[in-house]
């Protein structure tokens, strides 16, 4: 399945059992709204489909992974309902990715920002490139990252999220990464995806059963998200609109 429109593109391929699932924006592949609607309803589709038993979830292009929300449609948010209902778009995507039936392998080839790395910290296995460095940098636009929070302290530990989110003018290496548990490998990115490739199928070899099993043991504990990241989505929603971060957001748009 391909779709393709001024909000970005999502296509899912399959080979085997595995299907791959590519997403991509003009703008250093951020996500508006609808492009997580998008991908959200995608993984639950695949979840559902009993011929996957792994899914790959990679972005376009060679430099960006993700840049996280789209600047756009943060400036256009007016009231709380609306930065409320634009941040549960990650909410839903990260619980979509947490429910799944299929492990999920992130093939990350360039730097990942804010929300990218929230989906980054939501995958089962990544493997990356050396140039994949990361970034939380919504402190500096006056917000935080209260909805990817869970997904990050899950996969690195609290203190490590606390360096990212508070130095968030700062990048942290994909060596630093990979070290903090962020990353499972790396790989130099013209192997990357032979190395992704050998790795799904070899997975998508052993008894789905045991895979599904092994799905439900990775994500214990993690329940009260469904209820968690929308609080946290509304949190975000009422200091999206402060002036501070409109004032950052058009700066960081020049």
């Amino acid at each position: 399945m391909s779709t393709e429109n001024q909000n970005g593109s999502l296509a899912t391929s399959f080979q085997n059992t595995v299907a791959t699932i590519q997403f991509g924006h003009p703008a250093s592949n951020s996500f508006p709204r609808e492009l997580l609607d998008r991908l959200t309803a995608e993984i639950n589709l695949l979840s559902r489909n009993e011929a996957v038993s792994v899914i790959i979830l990679q972005s376009e292009g060679s430099k960006v992974f993700c840049s996280g929300a789209s600047f756009d449609e943060l400036l256009a948010v007016q009231n709380e309902e609306q930065g409320t209902e634009f941040f549960s778009g990650f909410a839903h995507l990260l619980n979509a990715m947490r429910n799944c039936t299929k492990l999920i392998i992130g093939r990350v080839q360039g730097k990942a920002v804010g929300g990218g790395v929230g989906i980054i910290a939501a995958c089962d296995y990544v493997l990356a490139t050396p140039e994949s460095a990361v970034k939380l940098s919504e402190l500096a636009i006056g917000i935080g990252p209260f909805v990817i929070e869970p997904a990050v302290s899950r996969k690195i530990g609290k203190m490590a999220m606390t360096q990212m989110t508070l130095a968030a003018h700062e990048w942290k290496s994909a060596s630093w990464a990979l070290q903090n548990g962020l990353y499972s490998a790396l790989h130099n990115a013209d192997v990357l995806d032979a190395e992704v490739e050998n790795f799904a199928q070899k997975l998508s070899s052993y008894n789905p059963e045991a895979l599904l099993e092994m799905k439900k043991i990775i994500w214990e504990g993690t329940e009260q998200w469904e209820s968690i990241l929308i609080e946290r989505a509304k949190i975000t929603g009422k200091l999206v609109l402060s002036d501070f971060t409109k004032t950052a957001l058009l700066q960081f748009k020049k």
